[in-house]
C-alpha cells in the first residue's frame, strides 16, 4: 500500500500537500491497512458532512486529524499511562510543530483528535473538531448514515473497504489500551474493556466520591 496519488473520491479531494503526504506515510508505516482504511473513510465522511452543512473548515487540518486520530492505538505512539486519544493528539502536535505549523492550527488538530470520542462536547467545538467527531461516528456507529447517497457509500467503500469492520474494530481498539485499562475510566472505551475482559470491573465515579479521604 502506498500514499494515494492526487485524486477525488465521492466529490471530495484528498489533500496531497507535502504535509498531508508525510502524515499519510506515518500512518502507513506505523498503522495497519485496517486503521488506514478507517482513517481515510473518517476524513471523507467528515468532509461530506462539512459540505452538507455548509461549514467553513480547513480540509488539510481535518485530513491530518483523521490520519492521526487512531495512531495512539499503535505500538509506536502508545504511552504507558495516557488515553489513546491523547497519545494520537500528542503525536500529531509533535508532527505539526516539526513542520512549523502555527500554534492555533496545532491546537485545533490536538483538540480534534483528543476529543474525537467525547460525546456531547466535540460536536459543539470548531468545525474541524466537530467534523472529525462526526466522521468517526458515521464510520464506527453509522451516525448520519442516512445522509449518504448509495453512490457515495459504494464509491468510498470501493476505495477504502470496511473488511469485516464490525468484527475487527472492537479488538483493534482494545489492543491499543489493554495494557492501561485504567485510562478508560469516565469514557466510552470502558465499554470495550467490558466487552473484551470477562468480569471487568469498571472504576465508579460515585465510589470515588464516597471513598475519598474527606470526612464528610
Amino acid at each position: 500500500m502506498s500514499v494515494l496519488p492526487n485524486k477525488e473520491i465521492a466529490g471530495i479531494r484528498i489533500p496531497d500537500s507535502k504535509l498531508a503526504t508525510e502524515a499519510t506515510e506515518l500512518l502507513l508505516e506505523h498503522g495497519t491497512p485496517f486503521i488506514y482504511n478507517h482513517s481515510m473513510r473518517v476524513f471523507l465522511f467528515g468532509a461530506l458532512n462539512g459540505r452538507r452543512g455548509g461549514l467553513d473548515y480547513d480540509p488539510e487540518l481535518l485530513y491530518i486529524s483523521a490520519v492521526f486520530h487512531d495512531l495512539g492505538l499503535t505500538r509506536r505512539y502508545s504511552s504507558p499511562d495516557k488515553r489513546f486519544e491523547v497519545d494520537g493528539a500528542n503525536a500529531a502536535r509533535a508532527f505539526l510543530q516539526g513542520h512549523g505549523i502555527p500554534t492555533g492550527a496545532v491546537q485545533l488538530v490536538w483538540d480534534a483528535i483528543a476529543l474525537h470520542t467525547t460525546i456531547g462536547i466535540a460536536e459543539h467545538k470548531e468545525a474541524e473538531v466537530a467534523l472529525l467527531y462526526s466522521g468517526v461516528g458515521l464510520d464506527v456507529m453509522g451516525e448520519g448514515y442516512e445522509h449518504l447517497t448509495a453512490q457515495q457509500r459504494e464509491t468510498i467503500l470501493a476505495a477504502f473497504p470496511r473488511n469485516d469492520f464490525k468484527k475487527k474494530i472492537i479488538p483493534t481498539f482494545f489492543s491499543g489500551f489493554e495494557h492501561k485499562t485504567e485510562t478508560t475510566f469516565g469514557n466510552i472505551k470502558a465499554d470495550v474493556c467490558a466487552y473484551m475482559i470477562p468480569g471487568f470491573q469498571r472504576k465508579n465515579f460515585c465510589d470515588c466520591i464516597l471513598h475519598s479521604p474527606w470526612s464528610e
